[in-house]
């Protein structure tokens, strides 16, 4: 809260009570490893957090996608890349999200995991560019493909007792 925000391209419009009139947080490049306190530092900071549509978290050291994020629903671009994200299944996470429409996860080394474009595919179908590349009709189906032959489908079981 005492670190003074870096200058951007157009200057930041305020409320009467002081707090910020955007709807983008940008906290790249620091050395951030978790997002406590999360909610109530962007409560502080801006005037409707819940309009928050853009959040930049790239080049830091994030270990994890921090549920917290799964709390804003009108969030629409999400940069993660460039963090220590490991595992693959963390992307999961970011179903709930109806409106995102842009990930990056690029140069962390869940990216290293085979079928990694797919996974975050098949998870995120809303997505529209991935790693800042265009999703297109054969990434679609790719990822489907892969899905088939590789995620088993969950059994459903009949409980003897209905029959």
């Amino acid at each position: 809260m005492s670190e003074e925000p870096r200058k951007g391209q157009r200057p930041l419009k305020h409320s009467k009570s002081g707090k910020s009139l955007t709807q983008s947080l940008w906290l790249n490049n620091n050395v951030l490893n978790e997002l406590k306190g999360f909610n109530h530092v962007i409560s502080l900071l801006l005037q409707h957090p819940e309009n928050l549509a853009w959040i930049d978290l790239s080049f830091n050291d994030l270990t994890s996608i921090d549920p917290v994020l799964t709390t804003l629903f009108n969030l629409s671009v999400l940069y993660l890349h460039g963090n220590s994200i490991q595992r693959l299944g963390e992307v999961n996470k970011l179903a709930i999200l109806p409106r995102l429409r842009s990930l990056t996860l690029h140069g962390n080394p869940m990216e290293e995991e085979k079928g990694y474009r797919q996974y975050v595919l098949c998870t995120l179908p809303r997505i529209t560019t991935f790693d800042f590349s265009g999703v297109t009709k054969a990434d679609r189906t790719a990822a489907e493909v892969w899905k088939r032959m590789n995620i088993k489908p969950k059994k459903v079981r009949i409980k003897q007792d209905a029959l």
